[in-house]
């Protein structure tokens, strides 16, 4: 079984120190940095990336939000799961477009926590419903593109939270195939990544 590296980012100790005997519970994760803050984070990732971060948003000297848009220009391949006690649409969106690939709240249960690791790491998207339903108010949808029946099927288990991979055996059709599909897809709907399209879904009740 792949051990995930991960990374824990929460300004309380006590919720550091919780979230990694709960990793390490679960099996299949190594917490290798503990950070208090968004720029020990950034500093640790630097020297050691890991492959998943757990963040908090509202942390002192550098906030979640600017933390996650830092690593994720820094290193691309690193995903980022927002955890957090933050509901507010504003907040929702500011870290969606720093390039987090999930969103959750800290009442999440540990299983949910620990599959949220997972699936991000496996380049899937991570959403807790209510954060979609915050994003339903922040933003309002544009036109609906075009798209053809197998753009549309891709598009439909992205926003289920299926890795290409799996997209790939479900439609039999190559991973090529579907990093093709997606990148049009993206270009149609005007978004960047497969958590902003799964997003687009959910916004849409499709």
């Amino acid at each position: 079984m792949t051990v995930l590296r991960v990374m824990v980012v929460d300004d309380h100790g006590v919720v550091r120190n919780g979230l990694r005997m709960l990793l390490e519970a679960a099996g299949g994760f190594d917490v290798v940095h503990l950070a208090e803050d968004g720029k020990q984070a950034v500093e640790l990732a630097a020297e050691d990336p890991p492959d998943v971060v757990l963040m908090d948003l509202a942390m002192p000297v550098m906030d979640g939000v600017e933390a996650t848009r830092v690593l994720k220009a820094a290193h691309p391949d690193v995903r980022v799961v927002v955890l957090t006690s933050l509901g507010e649409p504003e907040r929702i969106v500011a870290a969606i477009d720093a390039g987090a690939d999930g969103y959750l709240f800290k009442h999440a249960e540990p299983a949910e926590i620990a599959e949220a690791v997972r699936t991000a790491h496996a380049g899937g998207a991570v959403l807790d419903p209510k954060a979609a339903r915050a994003m339903l108010d922040a933003r309002s949808a544009p036109a609906g593109p075009t798209l053809t029946e197998r753009e549309q099927q891709v598009l439909d288990l992205v926003a289920q939270g299926l890795a290409n991979k799996q997209i790939g055996r479900r439609l039999g059709i190559t991973e090529r195939t579907v990093k093709a599909h997606l990148t049009r897809i993206y270009q149609a709907i005007g978004v960047q990544d497969r958590t902003q399209a799964a997003l687009w879904v959910q916004r849409r009740g499709m």
